[in-house]
């Protein structure tokens, strides 16, 4: 799925994203849970004084400083979730199509009886509704 913005994001929603991408950043470098959540609390106190600070001119620019500051320290290596873009098992499952079921043997199909008498009723409800909105194929248009 695509990341459509959906409007401009505000100053406290630039500052939260930013800690999340540092916290991701952080547990990249450590693998230790105890040394991790340690450098996330030092995280979190710099991120509180970006919250806490009443100009707004110098809440931007310490913004600024900490979007370089991550940028300059990212992992070479940055730890992806497994089934996120990027990772080990994105899209390693394969959902065949619908049409597959149309290829199995009769044998097969007899196994399911209730599943396949419902389908063949859906395909036919479809065909119809789908005529009646764009009218029936030219014969002459079919290429057999």
């Amino acid at each position: 799925m695509s990341n459509i913005p959906l409007g401009i994001p505000t100053q406290v929603q630039k500052i939260c994203s930013l800690y999340k991408r540092t916290l991701r950043n952080l547990e990249s470098f450590y693998d230790r849970r105890h040394v991790y959540r340690y450098q996330a609390v030092l995280c979190r106190e710099k991120f509180d004084k970006i919250l806490n600070e009443k100009d707004a001119r110098k809440a931007a620019e310490m913004l600024k400083q900490g979007e370089e500051e991550l940028f300059l320290t990212q992992h070479p290596i940055p730890k992806k979730f497994a089934k996120s873009p990027g990772g080990v098992a994105y899209e390693r499952v394969v959902t065949p199509p619908d049409w597959v079921l149309d290829y199995w043997h009769p044998l097969e199909k007899a196994q399911y009886p209730e599943y396949f008498k419902k389908r063949e009723q859906r395909k036919k409800e479809f065909i119809a509704m789908w005529e009646k909105e764009y009218g029936k194929p030219d014969p002459k248009d079919t290429h057999h």
